[in-house]
């Protein structure tokens, strides 16, 4: 099919915006810099990215004299994108606000796609991506191993965390121990809370001690409840939580890093909520199942799709009990939901 040509007006408009746009660019640049030749800038000092909004980050002082307060801050052109969790060297003016001149390098970076399919970065140095499940109705294993395959991919350390563990009993207590034992043969750390009746709540409070996590799972496994308990009294004004509901308003995608009272940081938002697999390759996949790792380049043929090839390591790892029969399945399953392009 031949490509649609644009009417001489449809070509004039874009280019109208595409130039609004790069002199929208170069006046926040311009600022920035007549900010930062300005005279009543104080000394550099380091900070974290608490938040993004628009042409501004806030920033919080990790040094003397500034630790612990925010401030508003333009950025330096040349620094490209920042976002929360962002590690930075800024310069504070002697009234109010501060220039970003300079990031550190970043341990973690978590991306999500655009309305357009382009990567974008949502936060960054995470230690842990914690995989909220809940203990009713039992969670499908296809489903943490979605979640546990995308944390891998952007090499965040996955923790499952199975929630609402009050609703556990004689009908699904065995079922759940089962799936639940097959992830931590495999190594993967498994926290179990309840917000009602506030069991294993201490073991989660120590685990994110000194770490800077983030939530992610589906609708109903008492996502908003947790968040509602790690950040007591805390009114989030940019969406991410109904205080009177303790539900997800999803009026943003903005991430921000909150200070739990029990120590260690969340960063929440929507966007990251939603997180799952996005331009993920079958290669990725493949590396995204860490018992996979070790057989991988050992298959007889380079083109393997491990299905009915003779010589393939996977399928003989497969029989000789090192992959289970389900983390195998759904190794397919995902693999032909990338192929249909259906990977949430």
């Amino acid at each position: 099919m031949s490509k649609r040509k644009l009417t001489k007006q449809q070509a004039w408009r874009i280019e109208r915006i595409q130039k609004e746009r790069m002199e929208r660019t170069q006046k926040r640049a311009d600022r920035a810099e007549e900010t930062l030749q300005s005279s009543d800038l104080g000394p550099e000092t380091e900070g974290i990215i608490i938040s993004h909004f628009g042409t501004q980050v806030e920033v919080e002082g990790t040094q003397e004299p500034h630790i612990g307060q925010s401030t508003r801050c333009n950025m330096r052109a040349n620094l490209g994108q920042l976002v929360t969790g962002d590690k930075v060297v800024w310069r504070p003016k002697q009234n109010e606000g501060g220039v970003v001149v300079a990031r550190a390098d970043r341990d973690t970076l978590l991306q999500r796609p655009d309305m357009h399919g382009r990567l974008k970065p949502v936060a960054a140095n995470i230690d842990f991506i914690v995989v909220v499940i809940a203990a009713e109705p039992v969670p499908h294993a296809n489903l943490i191993d979605r979640y546990l395959v995308a944390a891998e991919t952007v090499d965040i350390p996955p923790v499952i965390l199975l929630n609402k563990c009050d609703l556990i009993d004689e009908a699904n207590k065995e079922e759940l121990d089962s799936l639940l034992s097959t992830y931590v043969d495999l190594g993967y750390h498994v926290i179990r809370t309840s917000t009602k009746d506030e069991q294993g709540m201490s073991a989660l409070y120590d685990f994110l001690q000194d770490r800077i996590s983030v939530l992610v799972g589906q609708s109903g496994v008492g996502k908003s409840s947790l968040i509602g308990t790690l950040l007591p009294d805390i009114e989030i004004s940019v969406g991410e939580l109904s205080q009177k509901r303790k539900k997800g308003t999803h009026t943003t995608t903005t991430a921000r890093l909150f200070h739990m009272p029990s120590g260690g940081d969340l960063i929440d938002s929507p966007g990251i909520r939603e997180f799952g697999l996005w331009h993920i390759s079958e290669e990725e996949l493949l590396e995204g199942f860490i018992e996979f790792r070790p057989h991988l380049g050992y298959c007889k043929f380079r083109d393997c799709s491990h299905e009915q090839e003779p010589g393939c390591a996977i399928r003989e790892a497969l029989e000789k009990g090192e992959i289970s029969a389900h983390r195998f399945e759904s190794y397919l399953r995902i693999r032909q939901s990338i192929r249909d392009n259906d990977a949430f």
